[in-house]
């Protein structure tokens, strides 16, 4: 086989990949019309929130319907109009995979460990596919990771799912909605963990916390890699 060698200053161009976490209601849907081009393969029923931004969606009520998603993601010419595909929620699509394999067999540890590889699988393909940015949304759970240490995570079911998800991407964010002084709403995406929260971003390019909009982060990381 022959070796192909790349270079990490095009790595942006195969788009950025992110999982963004949070708290029901903190504007988890809301973010997927911040990004560029983007279509939503929704497993919720939350797109009320985007109903006057007039995006697209494929909707995601079985297995059989991600997968057909996956393979227009990656073999429809009409995809070409799409620079971001939003999965929302992962956490969602990982308990419809639970209830399949547990209507498979009867098993529930069997039905865990099939979850976790068929979801490790579904993940990674949705990450790696090429020329565009995804975008995955999460819920949010309080819980031990695997050092022992309790913190706000991106909760799905099944221990050893949750604390791995965090290795699949270069871009893990928290969406925090808080109030100021004078009562108002104010939402932000934390980029680098603390005692509280789990988060990372890999790319050197991005603020403590930025602004809930991912079309502005993608080019700012975009714009670090090619510096």
């Amino acid at each position: 086989m022959a070796i192909k060698i790349l270079n990490t200053k095009n790595y942006a161009a195969n788009g950025i990949k992110i999982l963004v976490y949070g708290a029901p209601g903190a504007g988890k849907t809301r973010l997927c019309a911040t990004a560029p081009n983007p279509v939503i393969l929704s497993a919720e029923s939350g797109l009320l929130s985007v109903r006057d931004s007039n995006l697209d969606y494929i909707p995601i009520s079985t297995i059989d319907d991600l997968y057909e998603a996956y393979a227009f993601c990656t073999g429809s010419e009409d995809m070409a109009k799409y620079d971001t595909i939003c999965l929302d929620s992962v956490s969602e699509i990982a308990e419809q995979v639970l209830a399949n394999e547990r209507n498979v067999s009867k098993d529930g540890r069997q039905a865990y460990g099939n979850l976790n590889e068929r979801m490790n699988s579904l993940l990674r393909c949705f990450r790696d596919i090429p020329g565009k940015n995804v975008y995955f949304s999460a819920k949010m759970e309080f819980d031990k990771g695997a050092d022992g240490v309790a913190m706000f995570r991106p909760s799905l079911p099944g221990k050893t799912l949750t604390q791995g998800i965090g290795y699949f991407f270069d871009e893990e964010f928290v969406l925090l909605a808080e109030k100021d002084k004078e009562g108002n709403v104010v939402r932000k995406l934390q980029t680098t963990g603390d005692s509280s929260y789990e988060a990372k971003d890999r790319s050197g390019s991005l603020f403590l916390y930025e602004s809930p909009d991912l079309g502005a982060i993608i080019q700012k990381i975009a714009g670090g890699m090619h510096g």
